[in-house]
């Protein structure tokens, strides 16, 4: 929402059907979007602002006022995920969640709307090869109760993941048709795992990262991945093309990563529109739609 050129919230939810894009993230409770989404049955996972977890942590009142107003009050909206804070780690966040999750049950919406939070790769220490993947020993003991509190209430964690950072931090490491979902063949083998895209290969060092502190079998949502089409090192209309049409495919499809295969893999691409008034100047052109609501490209997502 970034942009002083942007469609108005009910045109954004009418392109959203006309392309058959069934799920949609918002980082806080924008009212106005919560207004627009109102009977669409579009999925939406609703983001809780970091800068309110103590409040909310502190006080069993202040979660509930936060569910009834912008949860409850809605309940025409689809609502999937209540993702409470983005890439923040805080001595509030588990108190936060847990308030929240009780403030979600208390209204009886607990089978409607699970409670998580999304993290990122900076909380990695080691991460190559997958199996070696773990958290950095400053940020397990922040994790590791999360971790547990996500599995305990049947909830996944949210990962947002971005190949083209890593593949830009690499400085050459990795090739770019290994991080555009291109490689021919298998790039990086892992013991018995083989790793034809990097994509995968982060996935799995959470899997593995996770498995160290005992929550094996949280599922992993990739709740932010893209490219931008401008505004730094390879970043054109083509390679976003490349790894947004192969990203499509390879998540819907089954075949899931190779340390847990079989499966779809519930994934978010950041962003819809362009957006204007992020720094620095790479962070404006991550929109699969330009602000006048036309598609850079053909894409299906049905």
């Amino acid at each position: 929402m970034l942009g002083n050129n942007l469609p108005t919230k009910r045109d954004v939810v009418a392109l959203y059907q006309k392309n058959v894009i069934t799920r949609m993230r918002i980082y806080d409770a924008n009212q106005e979007a919560l207004q627009a989404l109102g009977g669409s049955n579009i999925e939406v996972t609703v983001g809780v602002p970091n800068e309110i977890l103590q409040k909310l942590a502190s006080n069993q009142a202040e979660a509930n006022a936060w569910v009834e107003k912008n949860i409850k009050n809605y309940s025409n909206v689809n609502f999937k995920y209540i993702v409470v804070a983005n890439e923040f780690r805080s001595q509030f966040l588990l108190g936060a969640m847990q308030n929240l999750l009780n403030a979600v049950s208390t209204f009886g919406l607990k089978n409607k709307v699970k409670v998580t939070t999304a993290i990122d790769t900076t909380l990695l220490g080691e991460s190559n090869p997958p199996s070696k993947g773990a958290f950095r020993a400053d940020a397990s003991g922040f994790i590791t109760p999360i971790a547990k509190f996500l599995v305990a209430n049947g909830s996944p964690l949210l990962v947002n993941m971005y190949p083209y950072k890593a593949y830009i931090d690499s400085k050459g490491k990795f090739s770019l048709d290994y991080a555009l979902f291109k490689s021919p063949g298998v790039v990086l083998k892992d013991g018995a795992l083989g790793y034809q895209n990097l994509f995968d290969a982060m996935i799995d060092t959470f899997h593995w990262a996770l498995e160290k502190v005992g929550a094996g079998s949280l599922e992993i949502v990739v709740s932010g991945t893209g490219w931008p089409t401008s505004g730094g090192n390879a970043t054109t209309l083509e390679n976003q093309k490349s790894y947004v049409l192969n990203l499509i495919n390879h998540v819907k499809g089954t075949q899931g990563t190779p340390k847990k295969p079989g499966k779809s893999i519930e994934t978010y691409i950041f962003a819809m529109f362009d957006e204007n008034q992020k720094n620095p100047v790479s962070e404006k052109f991550w929109g699969l739609f330009t602000p006048n609501k036309q598609i850079k490209y053909p894409i299906n997502f049905a």
